[in-house]
Order: structure tokens, then sequence, then C-alpha cells
């Protein structure tokens, strides 16, 4: 099962919406409070810690959207958010467009960027444990792993599985559109995700209409049931897995429909706070057997052969090796390489000039 290996960003110019199938039931737009004048304030946290090219548009999130030229935005619980970062500026600023509560909306924002996890330290101690990863991290500071609500992110990797960055994202859309409507940001529409209760009185037939196909649209609904079945409710039982030890937490997301050991992995990493899950694809298993695993080269991917990955990233890298894992994952992707290929030839050139 591959992850979708998302595009490099597209330049502001370039981006566009992707269609929206119409939603089942009318969604009333409802006008919030603004705000004010948009007002941009810093977020403590340096490009070393936060790059948003890096951390949004890797197949982390689909819900938020290029709004600038390193400008991403989207919402966080009722907040409507953008974060941006400008040249010769270290920090990155953020904007509150729609909140109630901007203080509140401020501690969500840290909380969704695992803000207290310090990457220096982490990638320090990467460093030690395996000098290619310091070569790397070099030319791609600030690759953060991303703490999302389990629902919206369980929702978003369902539509995920077996699927390109184009469907996911209409897919991902069409669910966010049942939300409320918190507003709009360089052209593109912004919802909250929608409850656990809103899902539920959506039919497998109005997700096939939509798109969703015969077996995804079964599998969000049934999971959708599922989860409001759980004691306690369904919101509830999710969060209860940040609790729980990896493996505890990945046979329990294997419990609801469509969910797989890469899917739950998926999650667990993405919002469960289990920071040592490494979510096996074929592009990981490539990663893997260059440099972590070479005498399993020219094998077949079976679901033996991705817990030996996962526990060689764990034995090489430690508690946070989804951490490390996410980094050379992104180092994969075309523009990021490219990026470490043209430092790699400076260097080389360097060194010969440096020799004679």
């Amino acid at each position: 099962m591959k992850r979708p290996r998302p595009p490099s960003p597209p330049s502001i110019s370039a981006a566009a919406k992707p269609p929206l199938s119409p939603p089942p039931t009318p969604i009333l737009k409802q006008k919030l409070q603004r705000t004010g004048a948009p007002k941009w304030l810093p977020l403590k946290l340096t490009q070393t810690e936060l790059t948003l090219p890096l951390t949004f548009p890797t197949g982390q999130t689909f819900r938020w959207k290029q709004t600038g030229p390193v400008q991403y935005s989207g919402s966080i619980g009722p907040h409507l958010v953008s974060l941006r970062q400008r040249a010769g500026d270290d920090t990155v600023s953020y904007c509150l467009h729609r909140s109630a509560r901007p203080k509140a909306a401020e501690l969500a924002l840290l909380d969704f960027l695992n803000a207290e996890i310090s990457l220096a330290e982490l990638w320090s101690d990467f460093e030690i444990k395996d000098p290619r990863f310091g070569e790397v991290a070099k030319h791609l500071g600030g690759a953060r792993v991303l703490r999302q609500d389990p629902l919206e992110c369980l929702i978003q990797f369902l539509c995920s599985s077996n699927n390109n960055i184009a469907r996911i994202t209409k897919m991902v859309d069409f669910v966010s559109s049942l939300g409320l409507y918190l507003g709009e940001v360089e052209g593109f529409e912004f919802h909250q995700f929608p409850s656990l209760e809103r899902l539920s009185r959506v039919s497998e037939d109005e997700l096939r209409k939509a798109g969703f196909g015969y077996s995804r649209a079964k599998y969000i609904t049934g999971t959708v049931s599922a989860l409001q079945s759980k004691p306690g409710g369904g919101d509830e039982w999710l969060l209860s897995l940040r609790k729980l030890d990896l493996q505890d937490a990945i046979a329990a997301l294997c419990t609801l429909p469509g969910v797989g050991p890469k899917v739950a992995a998926c999650i667990a990493l993405f919002s469960l706070d289990q920071h040592s899950a490494i979510p096996v694809d074929t592009h990981v298993w490539q990663i893997a057997t260059r440099y972590l695993v070479p005498d399993l080269a020219g094998a077949k991917l079976t679901l033996k052969l991705c817990s030996r990955v996962a526990e060689a990233f764990v034995s090489k890298y430690g508690g946070y090796a989804g951490w490390a894992q996410t980094l050379l994952f992104i180092a994969e992707l075309p523009a990021q390489k490219a990026l470490l290929q043209s430092s790699q030839s400076i260097q080389l050139v360097k060194s010969s000039e440096q020799k004679k």
C-alpha cells in the first residue's frame, strides 16, 4: 500500500481550489464575528523548529491550503488560522481569521503543532545515532509531526488509502464542507470539521454519489457507526488511545472498518501521541532497505516484514522514531530530493577546489 506522495507545493498563482460535490444537505454559511483586520502575531517558533512547506503539504493532513507564497491556512476546531513565513524573518507568524477566543486559539494551534517537542534536541539525538540523518536534516530543518484531532485524522486517512492526492483532497473537502462554515481565505472556503453526530447523518449512498466509491463509502459509514457504539462515545474512545501502548492502540484502530496496520500507524503518529509509530509503505520500505535492513532488498513487502522495518526504525532512532521516519520520507519527495542532490553537488565542488 503506497502512502500518497504529495507534489511540490504549487505557487499561489497556480493553486486552484479542487471542485467539490454538493453536500447532501444544505450548509448555512453563518456569519461569525470577525476578529478585526488581519493581524499577524509571532508564534515563538523559529524556522528551524517549523518550516511550513516541509510540514503541511507532505501527507500528514489534507485540510490545510496554500494561501500565499509561504502561507498555509486551515481550521483547528472552531478557529480559522493562517501561518506564514517571510523572507528574512526567522520566526513563524499566525493570523486568526475567525475565533471567539483568541487565547484559546493560540493554545490550540501550539498543541496542533506539537510545539512542546524540540526538533533541535530530537535531531541532535538522531544525528548521534545516524550521521546520515544529520546530513539530511541540515537542509530540511523544521519538518514537524502534527498532533491532529483523532477523528479528523482518522477520516482523512480512510480517504487516503490506495488513492491519489487530487482525489483525497476532493473527498476530504467534501467531508469538511459538512461542518460549520468558518470563512474564506484567498478564495478557499474553510469549515470546522464535522462532529461524529453530523457524520452519522451521511448515508453510504450520498458518499458514493460524491465520488467515494463503494468500498470507501462503506468503510466511512461503518467506522462512524462503530465509533458511535463505543462506551462514552467515539471521540472519548479515540482520545483514550493516546494512553495505550503503541501496539494496543494499533490493534484497537484495526477493529474499525477499513483501517489496516499502515493507516492505523498514520493515525497513531499524527494524532495519538504514538511517536514511535512507523507507517510502512513502499516508499518507507525503499528507505529501510537502502539504509537500515539492506539484507531485505529485493524481498516482497509483507505484513511480517512491515513489522521488521518498524522495529529497525525504533532500534535505530528510539522512542521518537516516527519523527525521524517522517523527515526521511520528506527527503524522498521530488522537490526535496532535488534540493539535497544540488547541495551535495556544491559540496563536492567545494571539496575538490579545497584539495586543489
